[in-house]
């Protein structure tokens, strides 16, 4: 089914691996994978956060080697 879009569309941001879509699509697959490892609260976004960790620790070893292959994705 086409998309019907009435009034207007302001796009203000997208980021390298955003994904503006309109209408159908069988299959939506990202172009970047990348892992971030971080202890805990360290991703903690507010005016006034406050965690109490007395000890944090990463494990930071991956065993499996591939997590999200995207060689196919053009």
């Amino acid at each position: 089914m086409p998309a019907n879009i009435f009034g207007s569309i302001q796009i203000t941001t997208i980021s390298a691996s955003g994904v503006v879509e309109f209408g159908d699509s069988l299959v939506v697959s990202p172009k970047i994978a990348s892992k971030t490892l971080a202890g805990a609260g360290a991703f903690n976004t507010a005016f006034l956060a406050m965690t109490n960790t007395a000890i944090s620790s990463t494990n930071y070893i991956d065993p499996n080697v591939i997590d999200q292959p995207i060689a196919g994705n053009i």
